[in-house]
């Protein structure tokens, strides 16, 4: 993980995390949402590591922003049938690679994920 080297690679995004605190970080072009996530402490579990083989990196990204975002993969959607509180606007941050298209994007964390971790494991930024 690297910051951003110019303006230009810059993109804003909120995350709102499940006490309901915003926390505005940025990300640059190519970013990782899980990874995002991990760099800056937001409880964002992501058990597989991006390896999209679970749903523990669940956000609702802002309705603003569905359509930005490229069309979810039938591996995604199946998994996201799987995690709970679903909504329509539900995503796997592992899926979301930062484009200058998304900033300023809100990405809301559910209450709860179905969690891999029993000894309350919190995974750090590699």
């Amino acid at each position: 993980m690297q910051d951003p080297k110019t303006e230009a690679d810059v993109v804003n995004i909120t995350f709102i995390d499940k006490k309901g605190e915003k926390i505005a970080v940025k990300g640059k072009v190519g970013d990782n949402v899980l990874y995002l996530a991990h760099r800056y402490g937001i409880e964002m579990e992501g058990a597989c590591e991006a390896s999209l083989a679970c749903t523990t990196c669940h956000v609702y990204v802002h309705h603003d922003y569905m359509d930005k975002l490229p069309v979810s993969e039938e591996k995604e959607e199946d998994l996201l049938d799987l995690a709970p509180f679903l909504k329509e606007n539900s995503r796997l941050g592992c899926q979301i690679i930062l484009t200058k298209e998304l900033d300023g994007i809100v990405l809301e964390l559910p209450k709860a994920t179905r969690n891999f971790y029993v000894d309350g494991h919190t995974p750090t930024a590699h």
